[in-house]
């Protein structure tokens, strides 16, 4: 074999065990310490939360069990939190008493994008609707995200609205 060839296989290999390192995962009451916060802060305004209030909004959320899931994506090297995204099941009446998932929330960090992170925390959080028995899963996107979100088997629907009281 050329070196050529041989360098390719190297870092194919290598990148295959690096992504065998990133799982997706629920949310733990440790992953503050890893990042949690600061990786939300990339996506929206998220003022500093101190450790009573993490733990007292994770202990809030754990209580509703399958209601209500956060997942993360870890990087096992560095320690930190590097992807985020979450679902919460709406039940309903319509539809037979049906319940439809709410993905909110979802984003990866900037030195980590193009590894597929994003599709990973979508699956996990796709998954998890279907598995509570979700007869549809929804979610608002800028329209910068628009194609990702596509790529992940999500259609346009509607228009969305939003009233803010603060």
């Amino acid at each position: 074999m050329n070196m050529t060839v041989i360098q390719s296989v190297k870092k194919k290999k290598m990148q295959n065990s690096e992504e065998e390192k990133l799982i997706a995962r629920r949310l733990k009451i440790t992953d503050k310490k890893k990042g949690f916060i600061e990786l939300l802060q990339q996506l929206s305004i998220c003022d500093s939360v101190s450790e009573k209030e993490f733990e007292d909004r994770f202990q809030e959320l754990e209580s509703l069990g399958d209601d209500h899931v956060i997942c993360v994506i870890e990087d096992e090297i560095s320690g930190k939190i590097i992807a985020t995204g979450s679902v919460f099941i709406e039940k309903k009446f319509l539809r037979n008493c049906g319940k439809v998932g709410h993905i909110e929330d979802v984003v990866v960090d900037s030195s980590a994008r193009g590894k597929q992170l994003g599709k990973k925390v979508i699956n996990f959080l796709t998954d998890h609707a279907r598995s509570v028995g979700c007869y549809k899963v929804i979610l608002d996107c800028s329209v910068e995200n628009r194609a990702f979100y596509e790529k992940c088997g999500f259609k346009p629907k509607e228009i969305q609205m939003a009233m803010y009281f603060v």
